[in-house]
């Protein structure tokens, strides 16, 4: 009997290497599958991913799911834009993936890594994310644009 080479962990990999992302991927996750950016272009997408700290993981050579962290690298992370394809999905990749992340030489001593999500709170848990303190709730502010992805884009000039 021969393995089934999908569910053979060994074809998959995690790297840091910015040349292999596939941006057509990621935008056509984000854009089109994901609750959180859905319609985000595919400029907002390379932007993003220019100036975060990404992981992509691969099936071979293919890209098969992401995550990106907004960081100083020296005191904070904020863990975004994190999926796995749905046909890629039960195989343990995202624990893999969050093992890579915070095990990542340039990812430690921080003081403070957060992220928003609305149901993977599980996952997280396993690496001790937890909700914010009742307390740090009030701290914490923002600028919501619901919209944004809706407008014309900016441009300087």
């Amino acid at each position: 009997m021969s393995a089934d080479p999908q569910n053979n962990n060994a074809e998959y990999s995690i790297s840091t290497d910015p040349s292999k992302l596939d941006l057509t991927v990621i935008h056509g996750y984000l854009s089109g599958e994901s609750y959180w950016a859905k319609g985000v272009p595919m400029q907002t997408v390379q932007r993003a991913v220019a100036n975060s700290f990404c992981f992509g993981v691969y099936h071979g050579k293919a890209q098969i799911g992401f995550a990106r962290l907004v960081t100083d690298k020296a005191t904070f992370a904020y863990l975004a834009d994190v999926f796995i394809l749905p046909a890629h999905r039960g195989r343990g990749l995202s624990k893999r993936l969050l093992q890579e992340i915070h095990a990542h030489p340039e990812l430690q001593g921080f003081r403070r890594w957060v992220l928003a999500t609305r149901d993977a709170h599980g996952l997280y848990e396993q690496f001790g994310w937890k909700p914010l303190a009742e307390e740090l709730v009030p701290r914490f502010m923002q600028i919501l644009n619901n919209e944004v992805y809706n407008q014309p884009p900016h441009t300087n000039g």
